[in-house]
């Protein structure tokens, strides 16, 4: 999956890639690379990032979406979202897929949209939101109860879907640096359920706070945990 954001503050990109000539090309640039997916976001939900209307959401990623889907048909157009209204015009417009932090907790009429769409889903763990996610979360055992929040999810959203769901434990959001690598040490428990699980680790504060470095610097760490996350069955 490669990540294609069109927004103004992204925590590693910045916004680079926020007009449609940007977008295009680093588009090419993963697909180059390897891509089958290419997941749009076009509201920054790093910790402490200030949200956008739906209406600025869907006027970015729709766009986008329509010339991802034109340009590269065999590549999968995921988009992250956690605003079922947002979902649904990517979904007329092209995206096969829903990429939603909140795993349906932000947005009740998130789940509904997709069992009707039957596009695939990518649920994943948030504690707290954006902007109060990072304000001393706390847990008594991190991984069990990212768990049974993922598969009960899961399970919720299975009934009558046809898509496929993917789990993602939410590194980084509402976790801290211990939290993150507790869940990463146990993550053979998240993998060893019925579904398949998407890691999203690249250039994360737990990779450059842990080295004392910078995004720019966390390739190295970014592909050490992404080998060690394949081992465990990500």
């Amino acid at each position: 999956m490669g990540i294609l954001n069109v927004t103004t503050d992204s925590f590693y990109d910045g916004g680079r890639h926020f007009n449609e000539k940007e977008c295009l090309s680093h588009a090419e640039q993963l697909v180059t690379e390897g891509a089958s997916v290419i997941d749009v976001g076009a509201m920054s939900t790093r910790p402490g990032a200030t949200g956008v209307s739906a209406e600025v959401e869907i006027a970015r990623i729709v766009p986008v979406v329509k010339r991802l889907v034109r340009e590269y048909p065999t590549v999968s157009i995921s988009v992250d979202t956690w605003r079922a209204s947002v979902a649904e015009a990517a979904i007329v417009a092209g995206a096969g897929m829903i990429n939603d932090i909140s795993g349906g907790t932000f947005d009740q009429m998130m789940f509904p949209l997709i069992r009707k769409h039957g596009v695939d889903y990518v649920l994943m763990h948030t504690k707290g939101t954006p902007q109060t996610m990072q304000l001393n979360p706390q847990y008594e055992d991190v991984t069990d109860e990212v768990r049974r929040f993922l598969f009960t999810r899961a399970t919720m959203l299975a009934e009558g879907f046809g898509g496929q769901i993917i789990l993602d434990p939410g590194f980084g959001f509402g976790k801290t640096l211990a939290h993150n690598y507790e869940l990463m040490r146990r993550l053979k428990e998240i993998t060893t359920g019925e579904w398949p699980v998407l890691v999203g680790i690249s250039r994360k504060s737990m990779i450059y706070k842990l080295l004392e470095t910078d995004p720019e610097a966390a390739l190295n760490g970014t592909t050490a945990l992404n080998l060690f996350s394949l081992l465990q069955g990500a």
